[in-house]
């Protein structure tokens, strides 16, 4: 009882509830209006008619398309409303604006060492990836980078503890969750304890994945400790698109010297405190030297949008020198241009593969674009492997991974269910020779609608790691077979519906 009084006064509860209202009475609105006049009705079929054919016409992914044409046109008083609040997936001028110019200022950081590049270029596949990171992405790629691969949480729990006691100078983390409890509290002493020796500690949390996890106003608290916080994107209760744009990085750097990045959040499940769904597996990658430069961008980007502060990235450039790890070459994805780089990054890798294709997501929901590559590949005689969990998180999200089980079957792949309970490591590797470890899951949302990062690997000791751990993911996973897609009659309709619908979950 006590839980779910907390849960009716949550902020969560109360702010859901008020977008709910503002929806009602939106809702009621429009059919007042329709029955009202005859005039109003044809002009919302007309609008409504309008909107289709434009996006139709626009370059867009077709199931987004499918996702919105199907209720505008059994709806149109209602459905051309709603997709012009919620559908054009666009951000108010003002952000893009600024979002841009700290591109820019990003870019210009970020010069591409010739030497390296041509020396990429003794393996065509390895140059063309980096090319496409380096001058469309806007991030290029290093040598003098070491990486180290952390999996489960506990591993990276250990590491970045640490690693985090030997900050001299800055400290920068920026996390999709974090909870108070056995993993953040220690972090946040340690932080508090850094502030009191000098050093600049800043931290930015996503407001609405942390919502249910931090207390309201959390924030100020640590604020009081001396910490520097920005609450990304602060959720309202309130019809507006920009809700939608999430911060899903987990970014940890450490003095510009040390950076980690990968799926794990600073939140107890994470490192299997407690049962949750399962055994909670994940992972992560540590790099020292060159390369934590581009993730120390990301964040001052980020933080600079956010705090309208005019930052001078120069301060926070790595000052120490590693031993050559092969190619590092992090990146960043952001919505808010139409270039798609998590998956356009994920697409190359595929497309270039020659063996072998391994890749570990808690959520398939995938595009026709995606689902085309990974069947092509296997027909093309290239193993590919793909590992799922096997204790949901989101019934419904689980229900529609599982719904591309059969045509990725039948044509070759190998579907695996990681058996002990929830995988949410977000991994890709073709051939033992790349590697992307990042925060990236293979659905609409992540390619779509979140601020990403990734760090894509060319013959990084790292790389061996991760095989080394897929190869025994697999050994406690269930093989899907066709006789496992087979589902009851009336669950067919539902995943039908939830399939369809998938761009917009």
């Amino acid at each position: 009882m006590k839980k779910f009084v907390q849960f009716l006064t949550s902020r969560l509860f109360i702010f859901a509830l008020l977008i709910l209202l503002q929806a009602a009475v939106l809702v009621c609105g429009l059919l007042w209006l329709q029955e009202l006049s005859v005039y109003f009705y044809i002009f919302c079929e007309i609008l409504s008619l309008i909107i289709v054919f434009s996006i139709v016409s626009k370059q867009d992914n077709p199931m987004y398309k499918i996702a919105w044409i199907i209720p505008i046109m059994m709806v149109p008083v209602l459905g051309g409303f709603f997709y012009l609040l919620f559908g054009k997936r666009n951000i108010s001028p003002r952000i893009r604006r600024r979002l841009e110019q700290l591109n820019v200022k990003n870019e210009n950081l970020h010069v591409q060492n010739a030497e390296i590049m041509a020396e990429m270029r003794e393996n065509p596949q390895a140059a063309k990836q980096a090319a496409y990171i380096a001058q469309t992405v806007g991030y290029p790629v290093y040598k003098n980078t070491e990486t180290i691969f952390l999996t489960p949480g506990e591993e990276k729990f250990v590491v970045m503890i640490e690693e985090l006691k030997k900050a001299k100078k800055f400290i920068f983390l920026e996390y999709f969750i974090i909870e108070e409890g056995k993993m953040w509290n220690p972090i946040l002493d340690i932080l508090a304890d850094k502030v009191k020796e000098g050093v600049d500690v800043r931290v930015m949390y996503d407001d609405l994945g942390s919502i249910g996890t931090l207390p309201t106003h959390y924030y100020k608290k640590m604020q009081e400790r001396g910490i520097k916080v920005q609450v990304f994107n602060p959720f309202r209760p309130s019809l507006d698109v920009f809700m939608n744009y999430r911060d899903h990085r987990k970014i940890c750097v450490i003095d510009g010297n040390v950076g980690i990045t990968g799926g794990i959040n600073l939140a107890d499940e994470y490192i299997n405190a407690y049962e949750k769904h399962g055994y909670w597996k994940d992972s992560s990658i540590l790099l020292r030297g060159d390369a934590v430069w581009s993730l120390t961008t990301m964040f001052l980007t980020i933080w600079e949008s956010e705090t309208g502060a005019d930052e001078n990235y120069e301060l926070y450039r790595p000052t120490n020198l590693y031993q050559n790890d092969g190619f590092v070459q992090p990146f960043a994805d952001s919505p808010i241009d139409w270039e798609l780089s998590g998956e356009n990054v994920y697409m190359n890798m595929i497309n270039s593969a020659t063996k072998n294709i391994c890749i570990e997501t808690p959520y398939l929901i995938v595009d026709n674009e995606m689902m085309t590559a990974l069947c092509l590949a296997a027909k093309s005689g290239v193993r590919v492997d793909i590992v799922t969990p096997h204790i949901a998180d989101k019934w419904f999200v689980h229900e529609v991974t599982r719904s591309n089980y059969k045509q990725l079957i039948q044509a070759g792949v190998n579907i695996y269910e990681f058996t002990p309970g929830f995988i949410h490591a977000k991994v890709v590797v073709v051939d033992d020779e790349y590697a992307v470890v990042g925060t990236q899951n293979f659905d609409y949302r992540s390619f779509y609608l979140h601020f990403e990062c990734g760090v894509w690997m060319y013959r990084s000791s790292a790389i061996q790691q991760v095989t080394a751990d897929f190869k025994e993911i697999l050994k406690v996973s269930q093989k899907m077979t066709l006789e496992d897609c087979k589902i009851p009659w009336y669950m067919r309709p539902i995943r039908g519906f939830l399939k369809v619908f998938a761009p917009l979950m």
